[in-house]
């Protein structure tokens, strides 16, 4: 079982009785680690339902799935494998109730959480929202409520957020609705205040295995320990030099404490590094050597020095653009410093950026060369408008008293009950303290509604209740198909997207979108689905209504991305976890990498501790960008860049200095390589016209 694992890998997979803390440098294989232990686990004697693997992603979790089916077969699909959110989802939905949570409960998104926000704090700015939104999250990710909030206050516009989220939390629990901090904070609650609830999951699971540990925050921390208890049977995989997310909440505290709170936690360090060459390793070991070290590791790598990883220098953000693209065209032609290999993919090479923002004259650049590419990161699919109109009436089908949904779907497509009618149906809701849903039937809504507008909101009352009853029913691919197309008839969904646009080929694309969501339901019902991989394989049978309660925890239409031949254009952040052949990270300039710092230009004994672990985060971000590299890397910066609507000078990142390459091999002009590979190709069409010109004179 352990056949192709490093002495490190399998001293972690055969550890299984304990606290264990795998320290994962980048590359080294932390994925296969963690199946090989789950197949170890099972081979050892522990049910396979008793292990849970957490991830991050979803994407991950396939992924991790996947591998673990290839390795143990059938008994994978019994492994509970998810997201901490997902995990969160599922103990709430057998455990609510005990907290007040009807099963069908809904789970808000973003801007339904910026709505209610609104209303909450009296305001229709929804920056103001969002910047309230923003503390009221880390709050909860602290594991504060409104109560405690307030009283830890450290002024008055923290004093007035924390009341604002008082309120807020008063319209979730009356919506009976959750975010997604509470999918964290809410399951903590259940296993601290309630013994029956953490015994029946402490029993449940025999071993809790945690991906990427470093980007758990305070309280998803305290949800491991509540699971695992004092037998402490867990398995964290992570890397202190890969934690870039401490701005949402992550804290490299969560890796100092496991030594404190399990004693006897074994400590196992995975250095070998399978996917970059010694050159690239040296730079990464030499960037992130500066700061201090939790527990110290150097990566290394047995497939040899590789090329030297080049700075190169540019005039401007135009002018980096443009070399990043010839040195694109010239790894693709080949030459002697790529050792003759031919590197024909566009998919082989990816250029990364510290911010968005940068991104465009890199895209501006690759369409003048007519290289095509995609920006990773872009807008998920469920962000689509069109989307979040049919996820409304999803989350009304599941949840009548989820009150954002109620509103998104009486008024798309818009069915005759104005903002007025709507008004009066939220006063007279707010008054008798129902949902909006419930407000419909009430005996003493006739009181205060015109006959007109109550026959309106009866007729979609009508409706909604018998959608539910008929999605309930619903069970496999082809019914769940059939339904789906004859409700989006029925409210003549395809007309007012059409009515809503000026151009029909918009229109026609937003309209698809909406084909390919309800054909991507259906196959979720049962039949056949795509798995991670791409194949194709038998799912269990369920109703529409039970996949329309999954929705909101899903954040892309499909947990693979298709493997586009293109280039890659991707924030640093959004990079962490992949790798590609040849990496160009740009933009790696003071003030944009590391990140606007008040540090007097790198002199650190006058930097405060905030700025100090700002510096240090930027420091693991181009970490983490320069270990996504397999056999070449550039790093570029400009002399000068674009300050809003001038130009200002620029200075190389401290970062580049931190690198310590040999500056002998490190400048590198793309442009003359690219005119040496042209002149040695126009030379040898020459001598080849040469040869045939003389082979067609030979007698």
């Amino acid at each position: 079982m352990s056949s192709g694992l490093n002495l490190a890998q399998q001293e972690a997979v055969n550890f299984l009785h304990g606290p264990c803390l795998v320290l994962a440098g980048a590359g080294s294989g932390k994925t296969r680690v963690i199946t090989h232990k789950i197949a170890r686990l099972i081979q050892a004697g522990l049910e396979p339902k008793r292990i849970a693997a957490i991830t991050f992603t979803n994407k991950a979790a396939a992924e991790m799935r996947e591998r673990a089916k290839g390795l143990i077969g059938r008994d994978a699909k019994h492994v509970v494998v998810c997201t901490f959110h997902a995990l969160g989802v599922r103990m709430m939905r057998e455990d609510g109730a005990v907290l007040g949570l009807k099963p069908a409960f809904s789970i808000l998104d973003s801007d339904d959480v910026t709505k209610i926000l609104k209303d909450a704090g009296g305001t229709t700015d929804a920056a103001t929202a969002r910047i309230w939104q923003w503390t009221i999250s880390k709050w909860k990710n602290m594991g504060l409520n409104a109560a405690q909030a307030e009283a830890q206050a450290a002024d008055d516009n923290e004093r007035i957020t924390a009341r604002i989220m008082g309120r807020y939390e008063e319209r979730l629990a009356a919506y009976q609705s959750v975010d997604f901090d509470d999918l964290i904070g809410m399951p903590l609650k259940l296993l601290q205040q309630h013994d029956e609830v953490r015994a029946k999951w402490q029993a449940a699971l025999g071993h809790v295995l945690v991906d990427e540990y470093q980007d758990t925050n305070a309280t998803q921390y305290e949800v491991l320990k509540a699971l695992v208890g004092e037998r402490g049977r867990f398995t964290a995989v992570g890397d202190d030099d890969q934690s870039i997310y401490g701005w949402r909440g992550a804290t490299l505290d969560n890796l100092k404490k496991l030594p404190i709170d399990y004693p006897s936690l074994k400590v196992i360090k995975l250095e070998q590094n399978y996917r970059s060459t010694s050159a690239i390793l040296r730079a990464a070991n030499n960037v992130i050597g500066p700061n201090p070290k939790l527990f110290p590791k150097t990566l290394f790598s047995e497939l040899g020095e590789g090329e030297p990883v080049r700075v190169v220098d540019a005039d401007s953000e135009a002018h980096e653009a443009e070399r990043t693209v010839a040195r694109i065209q010239s790894l693709r032609g080949g030459d002697a410093t790529t050792q003759g290999q031919q590197h024909k993919e566009f998919r082989d090479f990816a250029i990364l950026y510290r911010a968005n923002h940068q991104a465009r004259v890199f895209e501006q650049a690759l369409r003048k060369a007519q290289i095509p590419y995609k920006v990773s990161g872009g807008q998920s699919f469920f962000d689509r408008a069109e989307i979040k109109d049919l996820c409304g009436w999803f989350r009304l089908w599941v949840n009548n008293d989820d009150d954002p949904a109620f509103l998104r779907a009486v008024t798309t497509p818009k069915r005759g009950i104005g903002h007025t009618t709507l008004a009066s149906l939220g006063t007279f809701a707010s008054q008798y303290k129902l949902s909006l849903f419930e407000a419909l039937f009430s005996p003493s809504l006739p009181s205060v509604m015109p006959k007109r507008a109550l026959e309106g909101l009866h007729e979609f009352g009508r409706y909604i209740n018998d959608l539910e009853y008929r999605a309930r029913r619903t069970m496999g691919a082809e019914d769940a198909r059939a339904f789906l197309a004859d409700w989006l008839k029925e409210i003549d969904y395809e007309k007012h997207l059409y009515d809503g646009e000026d151009s029909e080929q918009v229109a026609a694309g937003r309209w698809t979108n909406v084909l390919e969501f309800c054909d991507w339901m259906s196959q979720r019902c049962g039949g056949q689905i795509d798995d991670a991989s791409g194949a194709t394989v038998e799912s269990e049978r369920k109703s529409l209504l039970e996949v329309a309660q999954t929705i909101s925890l899903l954040s892309t239409i499909s947990e693979r991305e298709k493997d586009q031949n293109v280039v890659t254009l991707s924030t640093l952040h959004a990079s962490k976890g992949l790798e590609w052949p040849h990496v160009m990270l740009v933009g790696v300039t003071e003030g944009l990498l590391p990140f606007k710092l008040d540090d007097d230009g790198g002199r650190q004994e006058k930097i405060s501790d905030d700025t100090l672990q700002r510096l240090q985060e930027e420091r693991r971000l181009m970490y983490v960008g320069i270990t996504r590299a397999q056999r070449s890397l550039a790093v570029s910066w400009t002399k000068r860049r674009k300050q809003g609507r001038e130009m200002v000078p620029a200075q190389p990142s401290r970062f580049i200095a931190e690198m310590a390459l040999d500056k002998k091999t490190t400048r590198e002009d793309p442009r003359e390589k690219l005119k040496a590979l042209r002149a040695e190709f126009a030379r040898k069409v020459q001598d080849n016209a040469a040869a045939a010109a003389a082979a067609a004179a030979a007698p």
